[in-house]
């Protein structure tokens, strides 16, 4: 029997040179080939689009210099420092919590206490206590070294004692030096040493567009950071919506909310330029704060006398515009003749104004000598007066100029 296995042809060398002779002619005919075409197709597109490889080095070619605007040429330079983070270390230790509750009396309905009311629903009649505890929380600063700290007035209305905690998780019982609601500021003390501080700036010299940083305990999320701007410096209380408080407020757009309220407002050097205070309800990116400046001032009296005197004249004012013409012509039968300037629609009896003869209707033309235009000037200009002093005032009644001599009291307590 055959054995078929062994019958399989292999091929010799000889016939393995001779199948490569042949393979390698048509492969090189078929590389110098598609080598031709590729070199054409090629050379038809450079000649086709002579730029198409220059476009890359004309894009990176390194270009002239412009030149800078000079007022660009003063703007800080970029860094990759990240400066809010700065000033939060070095700031944050000194902003506090401050947790305050009062006692309130419960103003029980009329209705309620009489006799007839009480036979047929007394079994109703819910059961009112007579006090209640209200408890809030705020935000404050620390000014020295030996405990004492700046706040808000509201922040600690009726209250003499209040709890205060550190960042450091440390908690003090604070002792309210004095409050003086009409520039809402307030002094708390807390025995402690070497604490600490913050750096007051200068906020006179503010402007509009500078960088502003608030740190504070809104809502009750306690050491929060926003960063905004200043928005606007100036702002009449009257246009914030407090026509009782004696402050121009900055306003800016870092986010303020409930808790905020007595926290620092701190430029970009981390030092304190404003006291956060006001918020319009319902609206956003709308904040305000009373100027260090001024709030220095107010502190370094309550801390010295536990309270501030304020100049008193008694009077309430508006700025005369047509509406107001003819809504005092129609609710009070005020009338008018003045097209500008600070009319007195109201004198306070037993008021030093009332003593020195002023009435509503006077249109204030000035105040100590000092030509006014505006309600806000008019306090500015009663601020700077010593209580006591006696003023020149002059006004104009029914068209004709009069003067008349008002003695500044001062500023009654609530």
């Amino acid at each position: 029997m055959k054995n078929h296995s062994l019958n399989q042809s292999y091929p010799s060398p000889k016939m393995k040179n001779s199948h490569s002779s042949i393979l390698q002619k048509p492969l090189t005919y078929v590389s110098m080939i598609l080598l031709g075409m590729g070199v054409g197709i090629g050379g038809t597109i450079a000649y086709s689009y002579p730029n198409l490889f220059n476009e890359n080095t004309e894009t990176v070619a390194p270009s002239t210099n412009a030149e800078i605007p000079q007022e660009w040429a003063s703007l800080p330079p970029i860094t990759s420092e990240n400066f809010v983070t700065d000033v939060v270390q070095k700031v944050g230790p000194a902003v506090v919590r401050i947790d305050a509750s009062r006692t309130v009396k419960t103003e029980v309905p009329p209705m309620f206490n009489d006799p007839f009311f009480r036979r047929f629903f007394g079994s109703q009649i819910p059961n009112m206590p007579e006090e209640e505890i209200q408890r809030g929380t705020g935000s404050g600063f620390i000014l020295s070294k030996d405990g004492k700290i700046l706040t808000n007035a509201h922040v600690v209305a009726g209250t003499q004692e209040v709890t205060v905690t550190l960042k450091d998780g440390r908690t003090f019982t604070g002792k309210v030096l004095g409050t003086d609601p009409v520039t809402d500021v307030a002094v708390i003390d807390i025995e402690a040493d070497n604490l600490p501080t913050v750096k007051a700036g200068n906020s006179d010299t503010l402007n509009v567009g500078e960088w502003a940083i608030a740190i504070g305990n809104p809502l009750g999320l306690d050491n929060t950071v926003t960063t905004g701007i200043i928005s606007a410096t100036g702002r009449r209380s009257s246009q914030v919506g407090v026509g009782d408080k004696r402050v121009d407020f900055i306003q800016t757009d870092a986010a303020i909310n409930p808790g905020n309220s007595g926290g620092p407002l701190l430029n970009a050097r981390g030092e304190v330029i404003g006291v956060n205070t006001a918020i319009f309800r319902n609206a956003q990116g709308i904040g305000f704060s009373i100027p260090i400046n001024r709030a220095q001032e107010i502190a370094d009296q309550l801390i010295a006398k536990g309270t501030v005197e304020h100049p008193y004249m008694g009077i309430q004012m508006v700025e005369i515009t047509p509406e107001i013409k003819q809504k005092l012509q129609e609710t009070a039968g005020l009338t008018v003749n003045a097209d500008s300037g600070i009319l007195i629609v109201n004198v306070v009896p037993n008021s030093p104004a009332a003593a020195a003869g002023l009435k509503a209707g006077d249109v204030i033309q000035s105040i100590n000598q000092q030509p006014l235009a505006s309600p806000s000037e008019v306090q500015k200009a009663v601020e700077q007066i010593q209580v006591g002093s006696t003023i020149p005032v002059e006004v104009e009644r029914n068209g004709k100029p009069l003067s008349l001599n008002v003695k500044v009291g001062l500023l009654p307590n609530g």
